[in-house]
């Protein structure tokens, strides 16, 4: 890392999910105890959220971070997203009661057309693009194709907090400590269509299914509760899972930036090449292998026929999900 700031742009700032995760860019949780950073911190152009938003930087202040070299807070996105390193889309517009995921598509998307070619105009060269904001796959892939000077591997979907999810209910069913679950990929869209794929995963050396003997459990209940824990956790909370998601956008960002360990993978939606014939072109979850300085798809991880079903489920939701925002994405 160098000692000049990484400048990091987190839209929504004033957001819920921002309230858990900018303290941590700014205590050196994202880029490490060295690396100074300068927050861009960009909200809706409305007086009442900027106020909210002016509340927060008060208390970013006040924690007097060493390493934080600076705050910019602004409704504007040229300013917002001036030489920023790297961006993270946290804020976009809510599902609201009786709304259909058409309606909410349209609604993000108009969002992050505009984000898009702000991001375009005004970021650095080397700026890299994490979308946390839901529906995150196709936001990203709006975010992108309305940004097509900057290079289509600097964007990113985050499907990290699945996999988070899904290694820890695999932790407490095996009774074994959470660094001992490995290769747990996520395919797909981050919905309720995702496919937690524990064929592959391992608890130590062995694979799931040999220390994990129930079949059903993992075919179904597993499955269904990585699928459905958002859900489950507004049940509980009232709230949505805000502080998870958070860090799940800290451990992307550090997946990204950091070699993966020798044998693993992590799992981020970038992209599509066409890799296990998935449509080219889709913001699809894969798991992937970074060097620090890149990234790449792993290739030949086996699929049988159960895997193959549930990954088709998540591509054709994708593709419903491009067709819905089409007039978005530039010819």
């Amino acid at each position: 890392m160098s000692n000049q700031p990484i400048r990091v742009a987190v839209t929504g700032a004033a957001g819920q999910i921002s309230y858990s995760l900018l303290f941590r860019i700014a205590s050196g949780d994202l880029f490490g105890p060295n690396q100074p950073v300068i927050l861009h911190l960009l909200e809706v152009d409305i007086p009442e959220i900027l106020e909210k938003l002016k509340g927060t930087v008060m208390e970013i202040e006040d924690c007097a971070f060493p390493l934080l070299k600076g705050i910019v807070a602004t409704g504007n996105m040229d300013v917002g997203f001036k030489d920023v390193n790297w961006a993270l889309f946290v804020g976009a517009a809510p599902r609201k009661a009786g709304m259909e995921r058409k309606d909410l598509l349209g609604a993000n998307g108009k969002i992050f057309v505009g984000q898009g070619k702000a991001l375009e105009k005004n970021a650095a060269a080397d700026v890299r693009a994490l979308v946390v904001g839901n529906p995150c796959n196709t936001n990203a892939l709006i975010l992108m194709n309305n940004a097509r000077n900057i290079p289509r591997d600097r964007f990113f979907a985050m499907t990290r907090l699945d996999e988070n999810r899904a290694k820890a209910q695999l932790a407490q069913k095996a009774s074994v400590d959470i660094t001992n679950v490995s290769n747990l990929a996520i395919w797909g869209n981050h919905s309720a269509t995702m496919y937690p794929d524990f064929f592959n995963a391992r608890i130590g050396t062995r694979p799931v299914p040999d220390v994990i003997g129930h079949k059903e459990w993992l075919e179904k209940d597993f499955i269904n509760t990585v699928q459905q824990r958002g859900a489950a956790i507004i049940k509980a909370r009232g709230l949505s899972s805000a502080a998870s998601a958070a860090n799940a956008a800290i451990d992307t960002v550090r997946s990204l930036v950091n070699p993966t360990p020798n044998g693993d993978w992590t799992s981020v939606a970038v992209h599509s090449d066409g890799s296990y014939g998935i449509e080219k072109g889709l913001m699809f979850s894969y798991p992937i292998r970074s060097t620090g300085k890149g990234w790449s798809i792993v290739q030949d991880v086996p699929l049988n026929e159960f895997s193959r079903a549930k990954i088709a489920v998540t591509e054709n939701e994708l593709k419903e999900e491009k067709a819905l925002v089409s007039d978005l994405i530039p010819k």
